[in-house]
């Protein structure tokens, strides 16, 4: 199911589902802000249909590209003509451009994971540590991210085959590997105050989602003074960020992600900066 077609150059993001992207109403604030006469949509296309699809858009003048999210990240790699060297180290693309005929995949989620974290990157640090939960395309991006800036990751899921594989992407080591389960249950773990350490937990799978159960973990294995990022956007507060919140930790919601990441996309659609100078006025939109 796709936005009623104008004829308009456009642009779109593509999953399934598709019916909670929010990308439609951010790129279309951006465009009516910088005044540029063009359409985003959402597009509901199952894994079968990815060939059709993206065919008939190869065809298509008006077609500016599309933003790719779950679960399509690593499933559109086979139909594009390039991959962006970025995109291919972290596996996954959640942006794709035409260009000459041809089809480039880009992933923009990396530097969207980091931009609400780059006061806290700009300061020194003793160490820094990230726990992050999940294994999907997120993952690889947030954990490929958080490791070029000097960040210990410790890969948590259900399958640890998949967290090993995850973490041989940028550095082997089955020590930085542990099963989700340990963490719903209390430890007696003796943290320090941790002076002088960065440390960040992540979700980045789609627990806490709304229709999905909460992720389950246990407050005993956060560090004090850890920033806790969720990924997730619908519901803006998941359980773990409520929790997070009433115990005084920082926090960092997944619409700042989708707006930081959706800035990248939007420079490679339409050639211009996303104007970003009203982003407090269309986060409030988008919490509206």
């Amino acid at each position: 199911m796709t936005d009623a077609v104008s004829n308009l150059p456009y642009a779109e993001v593509i999953g399934d589902p598709i019916a909670h992207s929010k990308s439609p109403m951010i790129h279309r604030y951006w465009l009516q802000q910088a005044g540029i006469a063009a359409d985003y949509r959402a597009s509901h296309i199952r894994t079968e249909d990815l060939q059709s699809f993206f065919e008939q858009r190869r065809a298509d003048p008006l077609w500016r590209g599309c933003n790719v999210t779950i679960p399509h990240k690593q499933a559109v790699m086979p139909f594009l003509d390039e991959i962006d060297p970025a995109a291919q180290r972290i596996g996954a693309v959640n942006t794709i451009v035409p260009r000459d005929g041809r089809l480039i995949g880009y992933n923009s989620d990396y530097a969207g994971f980091l931009e609400p974290l780059q006061p806290l990157l700009a300061q020194q640090h003793l160490f820094r540590m990230a726990r992050i939960f999940g294994t999907g395309g997120a993952a690889k991006a947030v954990a490929i991210a958080l490791h070029d800036q000097g960040f210990t990751c410790v890969i948590i899921a259900r399958d640890l085959d998949k967290a090993r594989a995850l973490r041989e992407a940028f550095e082997p080591d089955d020590r930085l590997v542990a099963p989700i389960d340990i963490f719903a249950e209390p430890t007696d773990f003796p943290f320090d105050d941790r002076q002088g350490i960065l440390d960040v937990v992540v979700n980045t799978t789609s627990l806490g989602m709304k229709g999905q159960p909460p992720l389950q973990l246990d407050f005993s294995h956060i560090p004090p003074n850890a920033v806790i990022y969720d990924i997730v956007y619908a519901p803006l507060e998941t359980p773990l960020l409520a929790e997070a919140r009433a115990r005084g930790l920082r926090t960092v919601d997944g619409l700042r992600m989708l707006v930081g990441q959706a800035a990248v996309a939007f420079e490679h659609f339409f050639g211009v900066p996303a104007p970003r100078g009203a982003d407090d006025d269309l986060r409030r939109q988008l919490l509206a």
